[in-house]
């Protein structure tokens, strides 16, 4: 089973809210595959610090707003 990131995402909201704009679209409008942005969405994969810049882009909006780091606590 594939290990999810500590980079968790709104990705998926922000299409929603961009006129329900597809995975695919997304993926175009950043040079990435549809799988990509899906694996990103769903904390299977950690984007390239560039992609994450490319992604923000799109939504006009800054990178905290789309991307949170959110390390595992210790017990």
């Amino acid at each position: 089973m594939a290990k999810s990131t500590q980079i968790k995402n709104r990705i998926r909201e922000l299409r929603f809210h961009a006129d329900e704009m597809t995975q695919a679209d997304l993926a175009k409008r950043v040079g990435v595959t549809r799988q990509t942005i899906l694996a990103i969405e769903q904390g299977k994969y950690s984007p390239s610090l560039e992609v994450a810049f490319q992604i923000a882009a799109v939504f006009q909006i800054p990178l905290t707003e789309v991307f949170e780091y959110a390390p595992e606590r210790s017990p």
